[in-house]
């Protein structure tokens, strides 16, 4: 028998053995999702060139990984509870390596979006996992250093990503951006399957929402196509139908969700307005992200001539930024209240949105590039932190998890969305990625919308978060769930938090404090 065999979960202390192991495996697994997210941008401009494919299959490569992954998340942390989440994260991550080799060996567009939609369900299983075994699986005294310690490694990742990515673009070629995620896949499983102690919800049933999980991603999906087709097809049947069909799927999926016993998205838990309050900031704020990340690197590689190397690491200020002051601003927002933060914040990502409009075919780096995105670093610091603390502290503690899966799925759906959506708006047709003139034009308009976008983010923010959301709770009160990922580098989505376990008390051991790192 393995060490890990006989650990309990809930009491693998961070020193021993066994909890190097527990985050060795969790960094490598959720390593893997977080790089694929942040490189597969860099590479869009070559695949494009290297398959034949127009824009609208650059949308799909990015959409159709984002479609899967954020109609299924919720479904992904619901059957880890149910069958144990280290045997869902060890099959999401062999699911995501066999999916990354069918990417990296795509013979066309259409086989490659195929593999990434395959890949993005891979993604929803093992995503939800990594933290929820560290949370399930060290001993409560050492719970918040131990996601310290993996929410700061996840950030180094976040910060090398696209660094990594341009290099491999511009060295063996795209296809090792997918391929790169095989050797990490055969490093991870092995030991996640000796070392790591499986875990699971005793209260959690086997009756699982998949016709929801099936309803939202077909509702998501017909609606992505319109807009994306909607440049190349006009107002066509089969783009009307579409857009009609998915509305109709959406509304399909409302009206199911609020019947079913036991629904994936249950609807009750917008009952709370300040939950419902800044999961609709969310949208605003992630939408704008999803259209800016999307489009800079196409921007800076097609119109100011930048490598795939130089625009992965133009883009690291960003990074750094919030890998440097993620906590800080999480300190900031509990004292002075997340109403200002989640203000300032957008406000100052719209102006950095603003400034990268005139990163042009004569950008220089230091004068133009360089001030639009330390600006919108900045205003991502200020706002990400706050912002999931407010999610968890606007529900009850035992709902903390779905709060935090449900903030995380909106922010993946507007960022899909937007990606759809940005280009048809700005009046790109399906080759203009292929002139210079023609995208340059068109990016300038989408960085006006993405900064409306924000705008709208703040003034909602403004008019609906309360300044005392973050106050602690009065006494004989419950406390309120404290966010643990308090360094968080993606800018697809908010950090998953699976909101704090009950207590597992071992023998010997002193009653343990909740943590609030």
């Amino acid at each position: 028998m393995t060490e890990s065999a006989s650990a309990a979960p809930g009491a693998v202390r961070l020193a021993t053995p066994v909890g190097r192991w527990v985050l060795l495996t969790t960094v490598l697994g959720s390593g893997m999702a977080l790089l694929d997210s942040t490189v597969v941008n860099v590479a869009l401009p070559r695949i494009g060139a290297d398959l034949g494919a127009g824009l609208a299959a650059l949308q799909w490569t990015v959409n159709a990984y984002m479609l899967t992954l954020a109609a299924l998340i919720l479904l992904g942390g619901a059957l880890g509870d149910r069958f144990g989440r280290r045997r869902i994260f060890v099959i999401g991550v062999v699911w995501f390596a066999v999916a990354s080799l069918l990417c990296g060996l795509a013979p066309n567009a259409g086989v490659l979006v195929a593999a990434r939609a395959f890949q993005g369900i891979g993604g929803a299983l093992l995503t939800p996992g990594s933290l929820a075994l560290i949370q399930s699986t060290f001993h409560p005294d050492d719970r918040a250093r131990a996601v310290g310690v993996w929410s700061g490694f996840g950030g180094v990742g976040a910060a090398v990503g696209p660094f990594v990515g341009g290099w491999l673009v511009d060295g063996p070629g795209w296809r090792w951006v997918f391929l790169l995620n095989v050797p990490l896949a055969a490093l991870c499983v092995p030991v996640a399957l000796r070392h790591v102690p499986d875990s699971r919800d005793p209260h959690a049933h086997g009756r699982f929402d998949v016709l929801g999980a099936g309803l939202g991603a077909l509702a998501l999906g017909a609606v992505t196509y319109a807009l994306i087709a909607a440049p190349e097809r006009g107002a066509s049947a089969a783009v009307l139908g579409s857009a009609v069909g998915g509305l109709l799927l959406a509304a399909v999926f409302a009206v199911v969700e609020r019947r079913r016993p036991d629904p994936m998205l249950p609807f009750g838990i917008f009952t709370s307005r300040q939950f419902s309050a800044v999961n609709a900031v969310t949208l605003c704020v992630y939408a704008a992200f999803g259209g800016f990340f999307f489009l800079a690197v196409l921007q800076l590689q097609i119109v100011t001539g930048y490598s795939a190397l130089a625009a992965g690491t133009a883009l690291l200020p960003t990074t750094v930024l919030m890998l440097l002051l993620s906590a800080r601003s999480g300190e900031l927002g509990r004292r002075i209240g997340p109403r200002i933060p989640l203000t300032v914040g957008p406000l100052l990502c719209a102006a950095g949105m603003l400034l990268m409009a005139r990163v042009g075919e004569d950008a220089v780096y230091w004068r133009d590039v360089l001030p639009a995105l330390l600006v919108l670093g900045a205003g991502m610091v200020t706002l990400v932190a706050p912002l999931t603390a407010t999610v968890l502290a606007s529900v009850d503690v035992s709902r903390a998890g779905l709060a935090s899966g449900v903030n995380n799925a909106a922010a993946r759906a507007a960022g899909l969305l937007a990606v759809a959506a940005l280009p048809l708006l700005a009046g790109m047709d399906p080759d203009a990625y292929r002139s210079a003139d023609r995208f340059d034009d068109a990016f300038r308009l989408a960085m006006g919308l993405c900064a409306v976008l924000l705008v709208l983010g703040a003034l909602l923010a403004w008019f609906t978060v309360r300044s005392d959301v973050l106050a602690p709770a009065a006494e004989g009160e419950p406390p309120h769930c404290r966010a643990e990922c308090r360094t968080h580098c993606a800018v697809a989505a908010p950090p998953l938090d699976p909101g704090e376990p009950e207590p597992t008390h071992h023998p010997g051991d002193r009653p343990p404090p909740r943590s609030s790192p």
